[in-house]
């Protein structure tokens, strides 16, 4: 397998603007500016899959505990605008979902690159999770996760 580029605590976080579910433009330095807040940005395969899904709904789940303990939570897949906004729409999702076709902050930030899917090795999201402290730092860095589980985990990481 070739190598992926994984980021570690303390990395400066690559800064990027994406699309999100309107077609705006959404920077990671302007959230981080705007709220002066930590980011919990998760990395998913694609919208509207079971996976993807469960994971989607306990983020929205718990996005209460996550901002009363002064996170913003981001999710970002290779999916256009339009299938975001349906899967917003679809299952009540009320954080910000953004889009990377190009796939190329996927690749920044280690989220893209060989993994096995079902005994065989495929390009592909890897289902990853990362934690930009307000600075833009990497304070904390997840990778290969699963989609069942991840947000608890994720919660008793960070004390929330």
């Amino acid at each position: 397998m070739s190598e992926t580029i994984r980021l570690e605590p303390g990395d400066q976080a690559p800064d990027f603007t994406l699309s999100d579910a309107d077609g705006q433009p959404v920077a990671l330095s302007k959230v981080l500016a705007d709220t002066g807040r930590s980011v919990v940005l998760y990395f998913y395969p694609a919208a509207m899959t079971p996976g993807c899904t469960t994971q989607a709904c306990d983020f929205r789940d718990n996005l209460t505990e996550f901002a009363d303990a002064g996170f913003t939570v981001l999710g970002v897949s290779p999916d256009e605008p339009e299938k975001l906004a349906r899967f917003r729409e679809k299952e009540s999702l009320t954080f910000t979902l953004l889009g990377d076709p190009g796939k190329e902050t996927l690749r920044a930030y280690g989220a893209f690159g060989e993994k096995k899917n079902y005994g065989r090795v495929v390009q592909g999201v890897i289902r990853s999770t990362i934690i930009v402290g307000a600075d833009g730092r990497v304070e904390k860095a997840f990778y290969n996760v699963k989609a069942t589980g991840h947000v608890d985990r994720i919660k008793r990481e960070l004390g929330v």
